[in-house]
């Protein structure tokens, strides 16, 4: 005899539509920053990758997990990367065996470029308030943190 397992009850409709309208920031967050990386030349996965650089130098296997990719895609990406000289690879200091990647001086202004061109960040999430930024701030990463348990 097999025991029962409690069902989950169906989303309510507020729930639904919560998701809906999250599912619709993300598609815009993506046009957007698509195109920001177009501007400069990149594909979404160059410039996401240069982002995720520009706050600090990270092994690839780092990056591959962070971008949910395989390695060898993250080998190609910073491949071109580095020929257009925005990423170089650096030895890990605490095991050189571990080849990190970090962005060069331009990889960061190219970086700081694309935070700045986002549409999304100026117009609607500017629209609202500090305060409402603040609350919203805290209610994703609430989300993040339950998402992640």
């Amino acid at each position: 005899m097999t025991a029962l397992t409690p069902r989950t009850p169906p989303p309510d409709p507020l729930t639904l539509e919560v998701v809906e309208l999250i599912g619709e920031v993300v598609a815009r967050f993506y046009a957007d920053y698509e195109e920001a990386a177009a501007d400069h030349a990149l594909t979404g996965a160059q410039a996401r990758l240069l982002s995720l650089l520009s706050l600090e130098p990270l092994p690839m296997r780092k990056l591959a997990r962070k971008l949910r990719c395989e390695p060898s895609n993250v080998t190609g990406i910073v491949d071109r990367l580095e020929s257009r000289g925005l990423v170089e690879r650096r030895p890990d200091p605490a095991d050189r065996r571990v080849k990190l990647a970090a962005t060069t001086e331009e990889g960061r202004r190219v970086a700081k470029s694309l935070r700045t061109s986002l549409r999304f960040a100026r117009e609607p999430l500017a629209g609202l308030a500090e305060e409402e930024r603040r609350v919203l701030r805290g209610l994703l990463e609430r989300m993040l943190g339950a998402a992640a348990e």
